[in-house]
């Protein structure tokens, strides 16, 4: 790989970290045969910061077991914008803040050493032998050489047969199954971020171990970008303003993954809630309640149980039998479809419920709202014929794009998601057809897009929109899947035209996906300061003295007969005191009234980020904030 990179230009050898060939990523000293299909990765890359960060895992690796004696270390990724490596120290002791400064300090002089990547090739039983003393290491090598390995498994390790590792220096060696950075000192733009507990392969009856986070990039401005993102995502961290601004709270009492909405995040949330309604409303889709739990039956048929069961809560057993909670509105949505003989005349049929749903997830994935066990979907599902597939997909994407837009997302990216081959239902033929119509309606639509491979839902595959944030972040909001296994499974019908029955097509579609980590999303994107239209309170007045309490109370009254959330703060502290407290509450308008303004039917604004005007007359104001209002519900 070297020499073709050399004969390539000088300038590609120093970018060069790992290769391609065949599809294959190797290392750049890999020699490459006659007729072979090379690529080169460099560090800009999203491939070459892979490698990075898989390289300067394992650094964090050696140095770790080079500073604490008897250090068991188990499996270190890359993972998005950085890696993490677990580890188990003797004697149960734990990471301290002065240790990582300490390992920081060792891994830079290890990178400093210029040390070589060797990768060497053994047989399990040697393997084995090498790593004596690393039982986490050994046990990933029995797991492999037996065939029951995992996801967690494959990047550490070649084939059964022949484990792959990789040696820096004569007394360090570890799994991998590569490739990576030539040596040590290509790495070195990195920082250590954090230590958390980690339970070994999830297991919360195993060990628990400790995970040192940190991130690696290609140059010192792209780690400084990165960090400084980092600072401000901890600014706009939702649970953080959640609290602050009084908008909802995750009360221990209820157990984790629960969260009870306060007043001001309730009216945000109906704000959400409303649109939702009257969007679909308008789109011609038709309503639905279903209930918050159901017969085991009705999941075997939709095969949730057969497929989805670890993400579901326990049984209830009844005395009728035994009942689950809902982890999807699809199944029910279903039997309203077959709830009477159905014509193509009725197609498509657009379903739309807001629906309760829930998910036991592991108490180590919680995450605010955007990890939850108990959550509410804005869900549709449509049924329509293969023949009105094309239409409707197309019609969906304008849907999601239209109402992502109508929250202030701008930068769209889809993907589609293909079959996982070990969980599936249905056909090959089937999700092939599944597949192509997707792919098919997002060129109709323009829309470029990515390929995860094996990303689908087990019963068809489907299309991801992630918008960009204010800050550069990507989330994963609506989605769209196709699903022919559904009504297959419920036997679906509708009469055709010829008077044959047929099955009809299913599309599943959450544009929100989550009222709760939309939310969520959404005061991260704003940091709380959320649009006039969508703002808990749009406007506070304040009287600059007792004096003029009795005016506030009207010009508040006022904008509420307007149709405006307003209220008054009382004269009980200091003026400049009271400003203050509204801007931190990041209120679209502060009033201010005094003597003036009862005199002349006036207000001072202190608009959010804008600058003060005295005397504006409040019929103006009103016109203003009405204009304001109505532009953020103009729907692009």
């Amino acid at each position: 790989m070297r020499d073709v990179a050399a004969g390539i230009g000088s300038r590609l050898v120093k970018a060069a970290l790992a290769g391609v060939v065949n599809g294959a990523e190797v290392d750049l000293g890999v020699h490459v045969g006659d007729g072979d299909s090379v690529a080169i990765i460099t560090a800009d890359s999203e491939a070459g910061r892979h490698v990075l960060r898989h390289s300067t895992a394992h650094v964090l690796a050696q140095a770790v077991v080079q500073l604490f004696q008897g250090a068991q270390f188990s499996i270190g990724p890359a993972i998005e914008d950085g890696f993490y490596y677990d580890f188990e120290l003797p004697g149960g002791r734990t990471f301290s803040e002065d240790d990582l400064a300490a390992i920081e300090t060792r891994m830079r002089e290890i990178m400093k050493a210029d040390q070589p990547f060797l990768r060497l090739e053994v047989p399990a039983a040697e393997a084995l032998v090498l790593f004596a003393a690393q039982k986490y290491k050994c046990e990933i090598i029995e797991r492999v050489t037996s065939g029951s390995a995992d996801g967690d498994d494959s990047g550490e390790v070649g084939d059964a047969g022949i484990i792959s590792v990789y040696r820096n220096t004569d007394e360090f060696v570890d799994l991998c199954r590569g490739p990576h950075v030539p040596s040590t000192g290509r790495l070195g733009h990195f920082a250590l971020q954090k230590v958390a507990g980690a339970y070994w392969r999830g297991n919360e009856k195993g060990p628990m171990l400790q995970r040192i986070y940190g991130t690696a990039w290609e140059s010192d401005a792209a780690l400084k970008e990165h960090l400084h993102r980092l600072e401000e995502a901890a600014k706009r961290d939702h649970r953080r303003l959640a609290n602050e601004l009084d908008l909802l709270s995750f009360p221990s009492e209820l157990g984790g993954g629960l969260a009870v909405w306060h007043p001001k995040g309730a009216i945000a949330r109906k704000l959400m809630e409303d649109y939702s309604r009257q969007r679909h409303q308008d789109g011609g889709y038709q309503f639905v309640y279903t209930p918050h739990l159901a017969n085991a039956n009705l999941f075997h048929t939709s095969g949730h149980l057969d497929f989805y069961a670890d993400g579901m809560y326990p049984p209830m057993e009844m005395d009728n039998g035994t009942y689950y909670m809902k982890p999807m509105n699809c199944p029910m949505h279903c039997l309203v479809f077959d709830s009477r003989q159905r014509s193509y005349r009725e197609l498509p049929l657009r379903l739309f419920e807001l629906g309760n749903v829930y998910r036991y997830e592991r108490a180590g994935t919680l995450h605010g709202l955007m990890r939850i066990r108990g959550f509410t979907q804005d869900d549709s599902h449509i049924f329509c014929t293969e023949e009105q597939l094309a239409e409707e997909i197309a019609s969906l994407l304008d849907f999601v794009m239209s109402v992502l837009r109508r929250f202030g997302f701008t930068d769209f990216t889809a993907n589609l998601s293909t079959k996982d081959p070990l969980k599936y239902v249905g056909t090959d033929d089937m999700w092939e057809k599944a597949t192509e119509a997707l792919a098919a309606a997002l060129g109709r639509f323009g829309l470029d897009y990515g390929i995860k491979e094996g990303d689908a839902a087990f019963y068809g595959p489907k299309i991801d929109i992630d918008v960009r944030d204010a800050i550069g972040r990507k989330w994963q909001l609506s989605t769209i899947q196709l699903d022919f296994n559904q009504p297959e499974r419920f036997k679906l019908e509708y009469i055709a035209p010829d008077g044959s029955r047929r099955r009809p097509v299913m599309l599943h579609r959450a544009l929100f996906g989550s009222v709760e980590r939309f939310f969520g999303v959404l005061l991260e994107h704003y940091a709380g300061a959320f649009p006039t239209w969508m703002a808990p309170v749009q406007v506070k007045v304040l009287p600059v003295a007792q004096a003029h309490a009795e005016y506030a109370a009207q010009v508040a009254a006022e904008l509420r007969r307007s149709g405006f959330r307003a209220e008054t703060i009382d004269s009980d502290e200091q003026l400049g005191k009271r400003i203050r407290n509204a801007k931190l509450d990041k209120v679209p308008y502060v009033l201010v009234v005094g003597d003036d303004d009862v005199a002349g039917a006036t207000v001072g604004v202190n608009p959010r980020g804008g600058d003060v005007e005295r005397g504006v007359r409040l019929g103006s104001f009103v016109e203003r904030i009405t204009a304001d209002v109505s532009a953020g519900l103009t729907d692009e």
